[in-house]
């Protein structure tokens, strides 16, 4: 392939640099596709292992705890650890990320899907979830990166819109996926990811992605105070449900994580090559695309859990039928993803995200309204509605986030940006989830003593069935067991209704940061200006993935 040759006269403009720019952009859409299968395997990864964690359970012996551990392990690693990842496909180059990353998570995958059995089982899976998420984290941002510097800045929307749509629709068939090979053996969710690898770099080696870096040293010791900010403050949302919100231990471990997350910007800003750029928060649009990603994430990615439990406890579905119910999201997001990404490309992310917000708000509040009548028919326009809010969104705002943040490069603002996203669906996750439990508890714990059942055995009862997913009590009386079913069923849709009910005021909130969104679209790329200290270094594309 050949090249242009440009050199930047050093001055004003920054250091003096050499550039060796592709005369056309044939492969980018080649480079959209290797991206895809790259990252595909992270966001199937986050809905798959949960339909098998029973399963995984019971086969390996494990305990309640480390069961849990199974699916917090890997979203603790990944949103500790992404901002990190970011500067680091800066420094190194997206493109050896990607592969590094790829080539660590089908490792660790393989490594999961041969966990032995007995007293090693439960650290082993535990461990290489770990080395999932710190993979995934290397991977994604700099997936990102590489997608958005492959297109201009007016074509960004809508090859971001494709990028955004299919993986929302990999976070849906996560859960059909993994009903469907846990059937044979739950090894086989960790294995699938395998083949997914391959094809991710042999797309890669055909799509020549050049691998632009820049010379600057990573801040270890700011990427050391944010992953523990990250880590702790995280640990005590996912723990939160187990050890209570007033526990000392939640209490500490959020206060003290926020204490570091605070330290780190501090510690930042006085850095000549931060981890993160802080002048890029100047921008008033970047930060409102940031907050709107906070709190739409609050109902997005937790939409999947709560969804498919609920289809199974209150809709009776088995788990294969369950992710057919969440399909119904995907069929509202994937269109709307597209028209969100072309209103981008033409006038900015302001209207997207605003129209997108005002219908998911009042779509997952008609949602809320409608799940207790136990009625698919009654549902699905409302969920399609919800999923086609959540598509103007999602899309239009990160896009729009990384355009905006001039003088920091691409990883390290899809770094940023991803760290947000995921704290919002950490936060999103604690907080529903234990409006749930709570909700589900008081229902049902009235349930059974309306069927007769003593206070205390029916408070014990109640926290059984909370504890095992909603599932019904084994051990009630024959007499009342058909009532008994009934009951976990319309209560836990009522506990899930005001779940739904929380993630609209989540996105009603996602409203009004939205409108104070200046509008406009960004006139120049996050890469133009190298940060201080570094020189900006283009080699040319590598031949090999």
């Amino acid at each position: 392939m050949a090249f242009e040759l440009r050199i930047r006269a050093p001055g004003a403009a920054g250091p003096r640099s050499v550039e060796r720019v592709p005369p056309e952009r044939d492969s980018k859409y080649l480079t959209l596709a290797a991206t895809l299968f790259a990252v595909a395997m992270t966001f199937i990864d986050q809905t798959i292992v949960s339909i098998a964690a029973p399963t995984i359970q019971d086969e390996l012996g494990l305990s309640r705890e480390g069961t849990r551990w199974i699916v917090n392990a890997y979203l603790l690693a990944l949103a500790a650890t992404f901002a990190l990842g970011g500067r680091i496909a800066d420094v190194v180059g997206p493109r050896r990320m990607m592969i590094v990353g790829v080539i660590g998570f089908a490792a660790a995958s393989a490594l999961c899907g041969l966990t032995p059995t007995g007293s090693a089982a439960e650290p082993w899976i535990i461990a290489f979830r770990v080395v999932q998420g710190v993979s995934a984290a290397l991977m994604v941002p700099a997936a990102l990166a590489i997608v958005v510097s492959a297109f201009p800045v007016n074509e960004r929307g809508r090859a971001l819109a494709i990028f955004f749509a299919i993986s929302g629709g990999l976070t849906a068939i996560g859960p059909i996926a993994g009903g469907y090979l846990t059937q044979w053996t739950w090894r086989a969710i960790f294995w699938i990811n395998i083949p997914v690898a391959v094809a991710a770099l042999v797309l890669a080696w055909f799509a020549h992605i050049p691998d632009k870096r820049r010379n600057a040293r990573i801040d270890w010791t700011g990427a050391a105070i944010i992953t523990v900010g990250m880590a702790l403050s995280v640990l005590g949302f996912e723990q939160a449900q187990v050890w209570g919100w007033g526990s000392w231990k939640t209490i500490l471990c959020i206060v003290a994580g926020v204490a570091f997350i605070v330290l780190f910007v501090l510690f930042e800003v006085r850095q000549r090559n931060p981890l993160i750029q802080m002048k890029v928060f100047a921008s008033r649009a970047f930060n409102v695309d940031n907050l709107v990603l906070f709190f739409s994430m609050m109902a997005f990615v937790p939409v999947f859990f709560f969804a498919s439990v609920y289809a199974q406890v209150s809709l009776g579905f088995n788990a294969n039928n369950a992710g057919l119910y969440l399909l119904l999201i995907f069929a509202g997001f994937a269109p709307a993803a597209q028209i969100g990404g072309r209103m981008l490309d033409r006038g900015g992310a302001r209207r997207p995200v605003i129209l997108g917000s005002a219908v998911a708000t009042i779509a997952f509040g008609l949602w809320a309204n409608s799940v207790t009548d136990l009625s698919l028919g009654a549902q699905w326009p409302y969920i399609v509605l919800s999923g086609a809010g959540l598509g103007l969104i999602v899309g239009p705002a990160s896009t729009d986030a990384v355009n905006r943040a001039i003088g920091a490069s691409y990883g390290e603002v899809t770094g940023i940006t991803q760290t947000i996203r995921n704290y919002g669906s950490a936060l999103g996750v604690a907080i529903l989830g234990t409006l749930l439990s709570d909700v589900f508890i008081d229902r049902l714990t009235s349930s059974l003593e309306g069927l007769g059942v003593p206070a205390g055995q029916a408070q014990s009862a109640a926290n059984t069935a909370v504890n095992g997913s909603g599932g019904s009590v084994s051990d009630a009386p024959a007499a009342i067991r058909d009532q008994l079913n009934t009951a976990v069923m319309q209560d836990y849709a009522t506990a899930t209704k005001y779940v739904l009910w929380g993630m609209a005021l989540a996105l009603f909130l996602t409203l009004l940061v939205a409108l104070r969104h200046p509008g406009g679209q960004a006139v120049a790329a996050a890469e133009e200006e190298p940060s201080p200290g570094a020189t900006r270094l283009e080699p040319a594309p590598e031949q090999g993935g």
